[in-house]
């Protein structure tokens, strides 16, 4: 079973980070995605049950497209893996709420604001089901990110981390 993609973000990713609280509000009315317009870098440690713990790292490249979605490459370097790409699209639907595509992802990208943090929800192959919170940190340069990963209904792996801004 291939769960090391899954060190995020995710990731993670993608998608909607980490600007201070205060200035979060004002930045999403403008675009929920700018935090990772540019350069960003997301460092984690991933544990997956029965493994040994590695590390994570990955380089993003995001840019805000005509139509107002948010495209996001990442460099996913994980310990003792091959070098891959991974690449995110994702949109708003409505206010608070996305949804997208992640080339590893099986089926949509979901996307919503809860309380000031953003939940991304999807599946991957093998029945694995993935749930990442991100959340902004004070500064308005970084973000936590936590990732559950489950298999058939049981969590197999976790992981936690930080993704910051590197423009």
């Amino acid at each position: 079973m291939k769960l090391s993609y899954f060190a995020v973000v995710p990731a993670a990713l993608v998608a909607v980070a980490a600007v201070s609280p205060s200035l979060w509000a004002t930045e999403q009315k403008n675009h929920a995605m700018r935090f990772f317009e540019g350069r960003t870098e997301s460092l984690a440690t991933v544990k997956i049950v029965m493994k040994k713990p590695f590390k994570s790292r990955s380089i993003g490249r995001g840019e805000i497209k005509p139509d107002g979605s948010l495209l996001l490459v990442q460099r996913v370097e994980d310990e003792g893996k091959p070098i891959h790409e991974r690449r995110w699209h994702i949109r708003e639907i409505e206010p608070g709420k996305f949804t997208g595509t992640m080339s590893e992802a099986k089926g949509p990208v979901t996307v919503e604001e809860v309380g000031g943090k953003y939940r991304f929800r999807f599946k991957m192959k093998g029945n694995v089901s993935v749930e990442q919170w991100i959340a902004p940190l004070p500064g308005g340069k970084t973000a936590s990110t936590k990732v559950t990963i489950r298999k058939m209904g049981i969590t197999v792996g976790q992981s936690e981390g930080t993704i910051r801004r590197l423009d």
